[in-house]
């Protein structure tokens, strides 16, 4: 019963952001009066923000259908179609199944599988919330990060990053935030950095 309430909304989220590739997802979060603003920093095009949203909701399902220990153990941040996986799961096999399920998701590119094994007590859970939340508190007030184009997931004290960064010297400003923050351990980047021709746009 309750699989079917959440695949039900997870469904309407799918339909939510493919609509908001009308009007522009971040109206959504933060306001139109403000999305102009933001949509000067962010890099990725409204249908892109859209197809990466649908395809994560998508993976959310299918991991539901899994079974629930695929849809709570298991990470998922979608960048330009590449998928990232993260958390810590029971088994190799509950790995493998996250990343099969990844693949066949419409749209994937590309599969970055940081899925451990083993468990996490909720002092860690704890701790990695709180990572999370201090790298993207610093990120946000940097004036030399455009925020918008990173998403972070924390892991047993190691911090993992998507997105795409302006320059180098801007990812590595993000790095140094991560390493900066109380109980990291590690800092694991899939960040894309523009190209000369895309930076000069």
């Amino acid at each position: 019963m309750l699989r079917a309430e959440i695949r039900k909304l997870l469904m309407v989220v799918v339909l939510a952001g493919t609509a908001a590739g009308l009007n522009g997802c971040a109206s959504a979060l933060v306001g139109a009066g403000a999305v102009a603003g933001l949509a000067v920093f962010e890099e990725r095009t409204v249908k892109t923000i859209a197809r990466d949203t649908k395809i994560g909701t998508q993976l959310r399902v299918a991991l539901l259908e899994e079974s629930e220990q695929h849809f709570t153990k298991v990470g998922i941040e979608v960048f330009e179609g590449r998928v990232l996986l993260t958390g810590a799961v029971g088994s190799e096999q509950m790995r493998a199944d996250a990343v099969r399920l990844a693949w066949k998701t419409s749209g994937v590119k590309a599969v970055l599988n940081e899925i451990g094994i083993g468990t996490k007590t909720l002092t860690e859970t704890a701790k990695d919330a709180w990572i999370t939340a201090q790298l993207t508190s610093k990120m946000t007030f940097d004036k030399d990060i455009h925020a918008i184009n990173y998403s972070t997931e924390t892991v047993a004290g190691t911090v993992y990053l998507i997105g795409i960064a302006q320059n180098q010297a801007e990812l590595d400003r993000v790095v140094a935030h991560a390493r900066s923050v109380g109980y990291v351990r590690k800092v694991i980047s899939h960040v894309r950095v523009k190209k000369g021709d895309e930076a000069a746009k």
